[in-house]
């Protein structure tokens, strides 16, 4: 499932030489290749709830690998008076997480890091922003096909600086059944059946904020936060859309903009070039040693929805996910060339493999018992686990 993370925006700031693209002669600067070994802070402290923090390390643009993790950190959440709550690394190197807890909202919190390399990192005190109810989240269809919006409120006039983000979740059906297996290099009718349906997974990856400020009442009417196509597979059988609603200092939306601008209005030479963009971390060791990451203190408000094909416009088919894996290929026993491979051998020859699967056996004449071949197609066509779990969410009806 995809994931946009603080470092790979950071990475894509560090391209300050994407307008040179037009250029005959391609030029990647040092700090593009090897830029400097920045600590990434990606998280906020939930004011009620579970504490995230993912800590990484700057990468090379260039570089094919997932950013590098800081593990083996020593991370708490820390108020003015000295109290301290440690979160601890979970499964997922880097990823520092604590237990569910409610702040005292009259106080201030920041987040405090000692890295295993001797470095101690903090972020700036925070007072607490406690994050109005979602009101709803409906949806319309529009000419660009399906358009999901949020409606929020806050009566207090206390908010004023929203972030949005979301997980959506959607049914896989495969198309094929298969009715037999190879195992231990020959054919039999198969044993554990593959799932028939599974559910994809992805987060949002793309920064949404919005203000109250020049409104008269703290109000976000209609803030789409989704637009699908009318041919978008997610549409095939059942969809489901979970809104997360986040309240904001000012100085934290301010992060967020910039964030936004840096990563979407980079272009060509006229466009407005990334701005120095670090956040409220800060190295105690070294002054020098920046950190990136903006970590706000607030609660979070959710919302999901579901969307069934059915509620869609008659006229609308969404296409399988599995629309480029017709038809099916057909594995002759008996091929027309000399000379001809024993059928064990022919089955090897495709089979023996984890990539390639067989479906089920067809027959000569319609009188005939006899297998004249298989149809398979590739595991990515068949097990739909490759493109989700067959674990049932328990959120899913």
């Amino acid at each position: 499932m995809r994931t946009f993370t603080f470092s790979g925006r950071w990475a894509l700031l560090s391209c300050l030489a994407l307008w040179l693209a037009s250029c005959t002669d391609p030029y990647m600067p040092d700090v593009i290749t090897s830029p400097p070994n920045y600590l990434v802070v990606d998280g906020f402290i939930n004011s009620q709830g579970t504490t995230t923090i993912r800590l990484s390390r700057t990468y090379a643009v260039a570089a094919k690998t997932a950013p590098p993790a800081e593990t083996r950190a020593t991370v708490y959440i820390e108020d003015e008076a000295g109290n301290r709550l440690l979160l601890t690394e979970s499964n997922v190197q880097g990823t520092y997480a604590s237990g569910a807890q409610v702040l005292n909202a009259a106080r201030k919190y920041r987040l405090h890091i000692n890295t295993l390399a001797g470095k101690e990192y903090v972020s700036d005190y925070v007072a607490v922003k406690t994050t109005p109810p979602i009101d709803s989240v409906p949806w319309r269809i529009d000419n660009n096909g399906l358009s999901i919006y949020v409606n929020a409120h806050d009566a207090t006039n206390r908010t004023q600086y929203y972030r949005w983000e979301y997980v959506e979740t959607w049914e896989i059906i495969p198309i094929y059944n298969p009715q037999v297996e190879y195992v231990n290099n020959s054919m039999r009718d198969i044993v554990v059946p593959y799932p028939t349906i599974c559910w994809g997974n992805a987060q949002s990856t793309i920064i949404q904020i919005d203000k109250t400020t020049a409104l008269s009442q703290d109000v976000v009417a209609n803030f789409r936060v989704r637009q699908l196509p009318q041919t978008s597979d997610l549409l095939f059988s059942r969809y489901s859309i979970l809104v997360k609603q986040h309240a904001l200092t000012r100085e934290e939306y301010a992060y967020w903009e910039l964030l936004r601008k840096n990563t979407e209005s980079i272009g060509s030479l006229f466009d407005p070039q990334p701005s120095q963009l670090t956040g409220n971390v800060h190295c105690l060791t070294s002054a020098s040693d920046i950190a990136l990451g903006f970590v706000g203190v607030h609660s979070v408000t959710e919302n999901r929805i579901f969307i069934r094909r059915l509620d869609l416009p008659p006229t609308w088919a969404p296409p399988s996910p599995y629309q480029q894996c017709l038809p099916a290929d057909s594995i002759s026993l008996h091929p027309d060339v000399r000379p001809t491979p024993p059928p064990e051998e022919i089955l090897r020859s495709y089979f023996s493999g984890p990539n390639y699967l067989p479906i089920e056996p067809y027959y000569g004449p319609s009188s005939s018992i006899v297998v004249k071949g298989y149809l398979a197609k590739s595991r990515d066509c068949i097990d739909c686990r490759t493109r989700g779990t067959s674990v049932k969410p328990s959120y899913w009806p």
